[in-house]
C-alpha cells in the first residue's frame, strides 16, 4: 500500500537554526529510514509524471542530495540518468556554470557528452530555495543541447520564489510558506 503524501510529510524533521541561526532545515533522511516511505515517494513522482504526460530521457540528479532517488526514478522511467556535480568532482571535459545560492557561491559541473542533443530532461533535487543550483543545472542541460521539460523537488520553500528563476514547469511534493 502506498503511503499518502501526508502521510510522507510526516517523517520530514524540522530543525531550528541549522546549518545556521535563522534557517529552519527540513530533514529528509527519516524519510529513508522506511523502505515503504521512500518507495511510495517514488510513485508519487512517477505517477505525476505519467498523469502530466512528461516524456523524459535523462533524470539529472544534483549534488548530493539529487542523487538519493535520481537513479531510482531514471529507472523507473527507462531514461538515463547523469549527475551534476560540484566543480572538480567529474573528468573532464565538463561543461561548467557557477550560482548563488542562500550560502554563497559555487560552481555546478556536468559531462559535455552525457546529454544527447535535443533528449528531454529531467531535473531532480531534493529542496528548491532560491532556486540558483536548479537554474545552473538547467543551463548545463542548454550546453548539452538538452531540454529541461521539469524541475522536481522533495521540498520547496515558497516563499522564496525560487521556481520564478526556472525554464521549466516545476513539481515539488511538499511546501512551506516560512
Amino acid at each position: 500500500m502506498t503511503l499518502t503524501l501526508a502521510e510522507i510529510k510526516n517523517k520530514i524533521r524540522p530543525t531550528a537554526d541549522f546549518p545556521k541561526k535563522g534557517i529552519l532545515f527540513q530533514d529528509i533522511f527519516p524519510i529513508f529510514e522506511d523502505p515503504k516511505a521512500t518507495e511510495s515517494l517514488v510513485e508519487h513522482i512517477i505517477n505525476h509524471l505519467k498523469e502530466t504526460g512528461t516524456k523524459v530521457d535523462v533524470v539529472v540528479g544534483l549534488d548530493s542530495r539529487g542523487f538519493l532517488l535520481g537513479p531510482w526514478l531514471a529507472n523507473k522511467l527507462s531514461a538515463a540518468f547523469v549527475p551534476v556535480r560540484k566543480a572538480g568532482k567529474l573528468p573532464p571535459p565538463c561543461h561548467k556554470v557557477g550560482y548563488t545560492k542562500e550560502y554563497g557561491t559555487d560552481y555546478f559541473e556536468i559531462s559535455q557528452t552525457a546529454i544527447k542533443p535535443g533528449q528531454n530532461v529531467l531535473v531532480f533535487d531534493d529542496l528548491i530555495a532560491t532556486g540558483g543550483s536548479a537554474k545552473a543545472a538547467g543551463e548545463l542541460i542548454q550546453l548539452c543541447g538538452g531540454k529541461t521539460v521539469k524541475y522536481v523537488f522533495f521540498v520547496e520553500l515558497t516563499f522564496l520564489k525560487g521556481k520564478d528563476a526556472l525554464d521549466a514547469p516545476t513539481f515539488s511534493l511538499f511546501q512551506y510558506d516560512d
